[in-house]
């Protein structure tokens, strides 16, 4: 290894990214934190074995996905309709309406942003795939890896990433086709808008909507492209850092257990 290799910058440097990644697995602000920590550790206790064969940042990342997928092995995968469970809760539920409120005004001057929250769906239905789906999809769409760094990481041979990648859009587009209210009228998710409106009643929903490039080429995009644009809203954002953070961590934690409620 290159002596004037500096392990411990490189890997603050890549701490934002991995925290994101092991974000939209775990979902789950502890155990990210966790992850992170352990696998931290473990480039400490192994950085002699590491041999420049891959990229520094494609090793951790495999230390960091395997650590993930122990606790991973422990959760149930989430059902497509959790979203709507959720939501029906607290459309009946003052006590569970006024928790939310009160998570979301817990940071001052806080306003509700529109981008963020399609990211908290786009990380709902991620968690309807199988788990090589979500380590292919989030590796190559997300993070940019090529498929060669995505077999490193992820253990899995040429054809098993190609194929969960293929498989994985096809899942994303088509709960999205059926869901997705901004982009098609029969869909039965409005969560974008009717949340803006709860939390933020004077932000203007459907102008900001409107905003939106997603929105814009509906008409003219396919589903396939409309996926991508969804990608490139939502791949930039830190889900630990961003403005509405806070919310929407306490919503996907709390959201397997709330979908389990008999309204």
């Amino acid at each position: 290894m290159n002596p004037n290799f500096d392990f411990q910058q490189e890997f603050i440097d890549l701490r934002d990214s991995l925290e994101s990644f092991v974000f939209r697995f775990l979902c789950n602000r502890q155990d990210v934190e966790d992850i992170v920590q352990d696998t931290y550790i473990k480039v400490l206790n192994n950085i002699h074995a590491f041999q420049n064969k891959s990229s520094f940042k494609t090793w951790v990342f495999a230390i960091a996905a395997n650590q993930s997928k122990n606790l991973l092995k422990k959760q149930k995968r989430w059902a497509e309709e959790f979203q709507d469970k959720g939501e029906s809760l607290h459309l009946l539920s003052k006590e569970h309406m006024n928790r939310l409120k009160n998570v979301y005004m817990s940071v001052p001057d806080v306003q509700f942003e529109l981008i963020e929250h399609i990211n908290y769906c786009f990380n709902c239905i991620t968690k309807t795939l199988s788990l090589p789906q979500q380590i292919c999809l989030l590796l190559k769409e997300v993070h940019q890896f090529k498929i060669k760094e995505i077999i490193e990481i992820s253990g899995l041979t040429e054809g098993q990433v190609k194929h969960n990648l293929t498989y994985a859009r096809k899942i994303m587009t088509r709960v999205f086709d059926n869901r997705c209210a901004l982009i098609k009228k029969q869909g039965v998710c409005n969560q974008c808008s009717e949340l803006m409106g709860i939390l933020n009643s004077e932000q203007n929903a459907w102008e900001e909507v409107n905003q939106l490039k997603l929105v814009k080429q509906k008409e003219t995009a396919d589903d396939d492209h409309l996926l991508d644009l969804r990608i490139s809203l939502i791949k930039n954002i830190h889900p630990l850092k961003a403005a509405n953070s806070h919310l929407h961590t306490y919503m996907l934690e709390h959201l397997p257990k709330w979908a389990e409620v008999d309204i």
